[in-house]
C-alpha cells in the first residue's frame, strides 16, 4: 500500500479547483486581493498554502479594508 501525503501547498490550477472555479476567475481574486497571493519557494516557484486557502472559505483569514469584492 502507498502512503498517503497531506498537501501543504498546491499549483494555482488545483487551488482553483479546490476551490470549484476556473483558474481565470481564482487569478482574478488573487490579483483584487480576496484571496492570498501565493508563496515563492527556491525563488521561482508558487505555490499556494493550503491552510490560508482554507482559512478563507472558514472565515477566519483576516479581510482586507477594502470590500469591493465578494466570494
Amino acid at each position: 500500500m502507498g502512503r498517503q501525503t497531506t498537501q501543504i501547498a498546491v499549483t494555482e490550477k488545483t487551488a482553483a479547483a479546490m476551490l470549484d472555479m476556473k483558474p481565470i476567475e481564482f487569478r482574478g481574486l488573487v490579483q483584487r486581493g480576496a484571496l492570498p497571493r501565493p508563496t515563492t519557494i527556491a525563488g521561482t516557484i508558487e505555490r499556494w498554502r493550503v491552510a490560508d486557502l482554507e482559512a478563507i472559505v472558514n472565515g477566519t483569514a483576516a479581510r482586507p479594508k477594502d470590500q469591493d469584492f465578494e466570494l
